[in-house]
This record gives C-alpha cells, structure tokens and sequence, in this order.
C-alpha cells in the first residue's frame, strides 16, 4: 500500500496534538482499518463468534499503521495479532483453549498468527512467568493500562453496524507520530528495551523515548 504526498501530511496532522483532535485520529485510525482485509477478516470473527468483551490489539494495530504510513507491506514486522478477551466465568486453561481453538477453526489462513487470551486469568500465570505479580483485572481494556509502552494501548472491536470502536486510554498521537513512549504503570525496562529494540530493527523511522528510571520510581 502506498502512502501519497497527501496522506503523509495527514499522517504529521494526526501526530500533532495541537493540529487535530483525538476524534479525528480515532475516525483515521478506523477508516484506515477498514481497508486492511486481514483486520477486518479478525474483527468480524470475533464478533461472529461473540467473543465475550473480545478485541484486537496492539501491534496488529499500531504497527499495521506505521506500515500504511511507511509504504511497508501490510504484513511487514507483524509477528501476531492478540486478541483478548474477558470472561470471568471460566478462569481455567481449557476453557481459554476452547475460544483459542474457536477462533483458529474460524481464521484457518490465519493459524497461530492469531493469539487469543482471557484477561480474567492472566493473573493466575503470570508471576511465574515474568517474576513479579500482576492484580486481577476489571475487564479487557483494563489490561491496555498495563502494557510496557503508552504506544502499544490500543484495542479494536467491530459493531453489528460494522462500525469500528477504538479504544485507547493514552490517545492515538504516539501511533501517527510513530513514537514508542514507555508506560510505567508495571515495572518493564526490560521489556520495554526489548520491544523498542526489536521495533526500531523494522521499523528504522520510530523515534524512542528512553526508559527513565527516575521517572519509573516516581
């Protein structure tokens, strides 16, 4: 895809805070989703499926963009699509299983590209798999609160209407302005590192903002 002179000044007017509003960075980021047949292809199954509180996020997401925006292929640098979801009523690894396999069956093109997790459970494993504790979330989007950079908190889920909702709790301007800006709401440096590294290997155009430490502890 293509990215015209015009788009490009598009993309510097959404990367600015002070040039457009988040409305209209929320209605782009839609519209460019619309047009993308492997996001869209995710959406519908799980809506079709209903998928309880189900959405997509992350790096499908904002690196599916800084693509459109880089004239990349579509697919360049995208190593999975997460979806998650939030069901309360099943906290145990089957009945996570059920739903992977679900969608799997659903996306065949797709296979294991598609990772699927309930993020009712996700406290339950992952203490031992990262070495620290993580609280109980509320809901699917609460987990968007907890990712290792601001960048990476944006969600998408598809209406009956076919209307895309956009979700993002630290605004889209970061995506548009293809900037990684660390969250630290978890203690990540790690993480962070290891994700703005393997990123700006794809993507040479993103801008880094360091993970500070005192501003961490603070």
């Amino acid at each position: 895809m293509l990215a015209s002179e015009t788009c490009k000044r598009d993309f510097c007017l959404l990367a600015d805070i002070a040039a457009t509003t988040e409305l209209e960075r929320v209605q782009a980021l839609a519209d460019i989703l619309q047009e993308i047949p492997r996001v869209m292809d995710i959406l519908r199954c799980i809506r079709d499926l209903q998928i309880r509180d189900g959405w997509l996020v992350s790096g499908g997401i904002y690196q599916t963009i800084w693509n459109v925006i880089t004239d990349r292929p579509l697919d360049h640098g995208i190593k999975d699509y997460d979806v998650i979801y939030f069901d309360g009523r099943d906290l145990s690894y089957e009945g996570e299983d059920a739903v992977i396999q679900q969608v799997q069956s659903a996306l065949p093109d797709l296979g294991e590209l598609v990772e699927v997790r309930n993020q009712a459970r996700v406290h339950l494993w992952y203490e031992q798999r990262f070495g620290r504790p993580y609280r109980p979330l509320d809901c699917a989007m609460d987990s968007l609160t907890t990712y290792a950079a601001r960048t990476h908190a944006v969600a998408a889920q598809l209406g009956k209407d076919d209307q895309i909702c956009i979700h993002a709790p630290f605004g889209l301007a970061n995506i548009f302005a293809m900037r990684l800006v660390p969250n630290y709401s978890q203690p990540n440096p790690e993480t962070y590192a290891e994700k703005a590294a393997r990123m700006k290997a794809l993507w040479p155009e993103l801008n880094v903002i360091p993970w500070d430490v005192s501003a961490a502890s603070g």
